[in-house]
């Protein structure tokens, strides 16, 4: 149900932000109809560092992380959507530094980026989560010494088939690839797809017609396209193709990609550029071509989110404190400036 309407007719949006940064925790927006414009409505900061938000299934749960040492994650009831109820504490997931979920049927599984693993969390009735079932650790390093001197699991996405899921791993240079246990449910270990030495995998998103991935890195600025197969669950790197233009002599750190609803563009954040690239996709998917580089309305875009109509993007400016959205060009894909809000720290915009 992620992207619906709410029952009573009206779109909410939720914030997630670094409470230990100045963050207001979880701020819940009621979104405008019409523009897609953001109006804060509530905040709580009863979960620290709530960097990173997902929806169950049905939309009624709402799940966080907590990125710290000592990391954890929480569930919250969406009774009432304006106002997101705790359910029960937050939980450990015996892992450092988580930094994304995902709903992967009665799991919610998370990528502790400070462990380089991945964990596995039973969801129980009423969307309560259970101690941690199993820690997956990811092996490996990469050239990049500061960074890669052993995996961190950066980001956990489910296939849209519902049968895998796909690890995106920052210091492996690599995506670990899952099976769902069609019986009890668990992530298996499957494969690794080893990337480019040194680019970093950051976060994973999937074309629509789910046969084609793209991977954001972050220790290069550029993206990964790959062919996805679900029938083997095998993920093929095709290209790699930079996400700002020739001669940008500024440090680059790619952050979050987004793709349209239609498979024709693909957009992502770039912090340090500071700016939202617009690249367009061939039919395939295959082969991508930047056109274009925007402002991101303000420094560090640490997220980028668009509404469920398509129209309107949406950039969560970490350092800047705020949360900047972008009125899409429908024939261009170019992002045009339309407003923000103040949202100190923040992280992470998701629609329900």
């Amino acid at each position: 149900m992620a992207g619906t309407t709410a029952r009573d007719g009206r779109r909410w949006a939720y914030i997630g932000s670094f409470t230990q940064a100045g963050g207001r925790g979880l701020t819940v927006a009621e979104a405008d109809g019409a523009t897609g414009a953001l109006k804060p409505v509530y905040s709580t900061d009863v979960v620290p560092n709530p960097s990173y938000l997902a929806l169950s299934p049905g939309g009624d749960v709402l799940y966080a992380v907590s990125e710290s040492d000592e990391g954890a994650a929480a569930a919250f009831s969406l009774a009432d959507p304006a106002r997101p109820e705790p359910l029960g504490a937050p939980v450990g997931v015996r892992g450092d530094g988580p930094t994304h979920l995902a709903v992967a049927g009665a799991r919610l599984l998370t990528a502790n980026y400070g462990s380089g693993s991945v964990s596995v969390l039973p969801i129980r009735t009423g969307g309560l989560l259970g101690e941690p079932s199993a820690v997956l650790p990811h092996r490996g390093s990469g050239p990049v010494s500061d960074r890669q001197a052993g995996p961190h699991a950066h980001a956990v996405v489910t296939d849209p088939s519902g049968r895998w899921v796909l690890a995106v791993d920052l210091g492996t240079d690599s995506v670990w690839t899952y099976a769902l246990d069609p019986v009890t449910g668990d992530p298996v270990r499957h494969g690794e797809t080893r990337l480019r030495p040194g680019s970093g995998p950051r976060h994973l998103v999937f074309h629509p017609r789910g046969d084609r991935a793209y991977i954001l890195n972050e220790l290069t600025p550029t993206v990964t396209l790959c062919r996805w197969d679900a029938a083997t669950g095998t993920l093929e790197p095709a290209g790699e193709v930079r996400v700002v233009p020739p001669g940008v002599e500024t440090a680059c750190y790619p952050s979050a990609p987004v793709v349209s609803a239609d498979g024709r563009f693909l957009w992502a954040a770039v912090r340090g550029h500071d700016s939202i690239a617009t690249l367009a996709l061939d039919a395939p998917g295959d082969h991508a071509e930047l056109r274009h580089t925007a402002g991101c309305g303000g420094h560090w875009p640490r997220d980028l989110t668009a509404h469920p109509d398509g129209t309107v993007l949406y950039a969560a400016n970490e350092r800047s404190g705020d949360v900047t959205w972008f009125t899409v060009d429908p024939d261009t894909g170019i992002p045009a400036p339309a407003g923000s809000i103040a949202a100190p720290a923040a992280s992470c915009v998701l629609f329900a």
